[in-house]
């Protein structure tokens, strides 16, 4: 059955686990650095933002610039730009760790906006009620912005993390592994469309798979916010 359908994906089974496990690394470990980066920029807007916790015009017209310009950079360009700065990090400029540096670059700003963005529906009467109580401005960070904004936070990095995925196989074009690099170099330019399209299926489980524990997350983090 498969055979009949995928005739060249059917014999390439290794390859396609080892494409699934690059993939799979890249988007974990630069989802990680990006949001813990991303994360810290984001709540750094909220605070310096207009009626936040630290007011600064200057810093936060500064970040929110920054953060406008690097959403702004297409990514097959941004990995061009930065080639210099990933043979700097990792020492070469081609395989799949090569690709972590500008998948973090061009999400960080993705993701501080995210986070901004989920940040701004906490309510402005909690934030008040805990400053009239003393609670210091760390202390209303870590007690009210990050666990009343729970759930947009989890949506906005599901919402990322499946935007990663995306990137991932644009990397895989310019030789950053991963799916994207198996479609394209043993399935589109060998006229497999099979194999592209194969690729695409477990691209797309993982999108499902993703969307699948951020739903999960979102309803149990909902319920205890009830209890």
């Amino acid at each position: 059955m498969i055979e009949k359908y995928f005739p060249y994906a059917s014999q390439l089974p290794d390859e396609f686990v080892q494409a699934t496990l690059e993939t799979v690394y890249m988007v974990v470990v630069s989802a990680l650095i990006a949001g813990v980066l991303g994360l810290f920029l984001g709540i750094v807007l909220i605070l310096t933002g207009k009626d936040g916790l630290k007011e600064n015009k200057h810093v936060y017209n500064f970040l929110d610039k920054l953060v406008d310009i690097g959403r702004s950079i297409p990514f097959i360009i941004l990995l061009a730009v930065i080639f210099p700065f990933t043979r700097f990090v990792v020492g070469t400029i081609v395989g799949t760790t090569a690709a972590i540096p500008p998948l973090v670059v061009a999400t960080v700003p993705f993701y501080a906006r995210q986070i901004q963005n989920a940040l701004l529906e906490v309510d402005p009467g909690v934030i008040e009620a805990a400053r009239a109580m003393g609670v210091s401005d760390l202390g209303i960070v870590f007690r009210v912005y990050l666990k009343e904004g729970l759930v947009p936070i989890i949506r906005a990095s599901n919402f990322t993390m499946i935007s990663l995925i995306g990137l991932t196989t644009m990397a895989g074009a310019v030789g950053g592994g991963g799916l994207g690099q198996l479609a394209i170099s043993k399935g589109y330019q060998r006229y497999h469309n099979d194999v592209t399209f194969a690729a695409l299926i477990i691209l797309l489980i993982l999108v499902f798979i993703t969307q699948l524990i951020g739903n999960i997350a979102i309803k149990l983090t909902s319920k205890n916010k009830k209890r």
